[in-house]
C-alpha cells in the first residue's frame, strides 16, 4: 500500500513528495500519528524527550527506542539500532513531545531501563545488509508453510520478518487453539540458519498487515489507523437496524467489521428515548408486533397478523396505545402517520415523445415505399410521358425487364442507325369486278 511518488535517497530518507516520511497518503508508513507539534520552536533541547518511536517493516510494528547518542533524529530518519544479538534498521515515525503524549496513553514511564538504544545513523552498507535479507523472507515464508504442513500443524503462517543483520527471524502465525511447535523450531532452525521466535497472531491483525480496502472503498482501517481491536457481536447490528447478513457484515478477515462499534453509542443514546416495554400492542385487528425502531424520524413500525403492510406510528402514539391496554381498552386502530419519502415529484413533459412510439418495422415499411415510388418516378420520367403502342407496359418505352425496345419501334441509340421497314399492306379486293 506505498505511495509510488517515495523513492530512498542516499541518505536515508524517502524522496519524491519530500515529506520526510509523513506522507499525506497513509501508505509509505501505516497506523502513523500527526505530529502537530513538529512546527514549533524547540528552546529547551537538553529537556527534551530523548525517546523516539521506531517503525519496521512499513509500520506494521512499532517499538520505543532511547536515543543515546549526541544526534537528533527527525521523522523518516533511517536508524540502526539493537536486535537480537545483532543490529536492526528501522525509520523514525515520531519524535519530541508527541512521544511522551504517547507513553502516557499506553502506559510506559520515560525513565525506564528496558528500553533498547540508538545506535547511529542507518548507513549504506547496514540498508544494503537490510535488503539482502528482507529480499529472502517471501521464499522463507513458502518454505515454512511447507515444513508446517509436512507436520500436519494445526496452524497458519502469515509472515516471516528478518532482523536487518540476518541472525532473527519472527514467524507470525493463526491458530485456533494452542499448538506443540518445538519439533517445529528445530527445523525451522535448521533450515533457514537463524534464531527464530514464534509469534501468535489474529485474524484482525493479519488483515491489518496484509492490508486491501474495504466495502467502503477506503483502506482498511485496521491497517492505517485502528490499533486497539475490540469485541463486535451481532447485538451491535441489531441496534442499528441492520439485517443479520454474515457476508456483508463481516471485514477482509472473516470476523465482524470494526466499523459497527463506530456509531453503536450514538444509537444507544438516541433509543433511550423509545418505550422499552413495547414489542406488542393490542388493537381491534388483532395483536401488532414491532419490527423496527427509526432513531431519525423517531417513529416505530408495527406490523399486524395476516398482513405484510407496516405501519408506522410516533412514540405519543405508542403511549398512548400502551396505557389503554394497561387499562383493558383496546382501540379501533394503530392511527399510523404518513411518511413521506422527500423525493420531488416528476412533472410530466407538455410535449409527447413521438419517436418512442414508431417501432423499427414501421419505418423500415416506410422506406421500401418511398424508394418504390422514386425509382417508379423515375421511369416515368425517362419514357417522356408517352404510352407504349399495342397495349404495352409504361416503362419508358422498354418491353419487358430486359431493356429492349418493343417491335416496330426505332432507337436511336442502336449502332448504324439502321430503320425498321414496315411490311407492304396489300390493296382491298375490288367486289364490282367480277370473276
Amino acid at each position: 500500500m506505498g505511495c509510488s511518488n517515495c523513492g530512498t535517497s542516499k541518505g536515508g530518507k524517502p524522496s519524491g513528495c519530500k515529506s520526510n516520511g509523513g506522507c499525506s497518503t497513509g501508505g509509505c508508513n501505516r497506523l502513523n500519528v500527526h505530529d502537530w507539534l513538529n512546527n514549533l520552536p524547540i528552546n529547551d533541547i537538553d529537556g527534551g524527550c530523548r525517546i523516539v518511536e521506531i517503525s519496521f517493516n512499513q509500520g506494521s510494528r512499532k517499538e520505543f527506542y532511547r536515543n543515546a547518542t549526541t544526534q537528533l533524529f527527525d521523522k523518516g530518519d533511517c536508524v540502526s539500532v539493537e536486535g537480537v544479538s545483532g543490529f536492526d534498521v528501522g525509520e523514525v515515525s515520531m519524535t519530541g513531545e508527541m512521544v511522551r503524549l504517547q507513553l502516557k496513553k499506553k502506559g510506559v514511564e520515560e525513565k525506564n531501563p528496558d528500553f533498547k538504544k540508538v545506535l547511529r545513523k542507518a548507513s549504506d552498507r547496514d540498508l544494503e545488509i537490510m535488503q539482502q535479507n528482507k529480499a529472502r523472507e517471501k521464499e522463507a515464508l513458502v518454505r515454512s508453510r511447507a515444513i508446517a504442513r509436512k507436520l500436519k500443524l494445526d496452524m497458519k503462517m502469515s509472515e516471516v520478518e528478518i532482523q536487518a543483520d540476518g541472525r532473527k527471524a519472527t514467524f507470525f502465525y493463526i491458530a485456533d487453539d494452542r499448538v506443540d511447535f518445538r519439533e517445529l523450531i528445530k527445523l525451522y532452525a535448521g533450515e533457514f540458519r537463524l534464531k527464530v521466535e514464534m509469534r501468535q497472531i489474529g485474524a484482525r491483525q493479519e488483515a491489518a498487515k496484509v492490508g486491501g480496502v474495504g466495502s467502503c472503498g477506503r483502506e482498511l482501517c485496521c491497517s492505517t489507523w485502528l490499533t486497539d481491536f475490540k469485541s463486535v457481536n451481532t447485538t451491535a447490528a441489531r441496534y442499528q437496524n441492520l439485517s443479520i447478513n454474515q457476508s456483508k457484515l463481516s471485514g477482509q478477515c472473516g470476523r465482524l467489521k470494526c466499523c459497527l462499534n463506530y456509531e453503536l453509542d450514538t444509537y444507544l443514546d438516541a433509543l433511550q428515548n423509545f418505550l422499552e416495554n413495547a414489542e406488542s400492542l393490542q388493537v381491534a385487528k388483532g395483536t401488532a408486533s414491532l419490527i423496527k425502531k427509526d432513531i431519525f424520524k423517531n417513529l416505530m413500525w408495527y406490523v399486524l397478523p395476516d398482513s405484510n403492510k407496516q405501519y408506522p406510528l410516533t412514540i405519543e402514539r405508542v403511549r398512548k396505545i400502551r396505557q389503554l391496554n394497561l387499562q383493558n381498552q383496546i382501540p379501533d386502530s394503530l392511527d399510523p402517520v404518513e411518511v413521506s419519502t422527500g423525493k420531488p415529484k416528476e412533472v410530466e413533459s407538455p410535449y409527447v415523445d413521438l419517436v418512442g412510439q414508431i417501432s423499427l418495422k414501421t419505418l423500415e415499411k416506410a422506406d421500401r415505399k418511398k424508394k418504390h415510388g422514386h425509382h417508379k418516378h423515375q421511369a416515368q420520367h425517362g419514357s417522356g410521358g408517352r404510352k407504349p403502342e399495342n397495349g404495352g407496359s409504361n416503362r419508358g418505352g422498354r418491353d419487358g425487364r430486359t431493356g429492349n425496345p418493343p417491335p416496330g419501334q426505332g432507337n436511336t441509340g442502336n449502332a448504324g442507325n439502321r430503320e425498321v421497314k414496315k411490311a407492304p399492306v396489300p390493296p382491298p379486293p375490288d367486289r364490282n369486278k367480277k370473276s
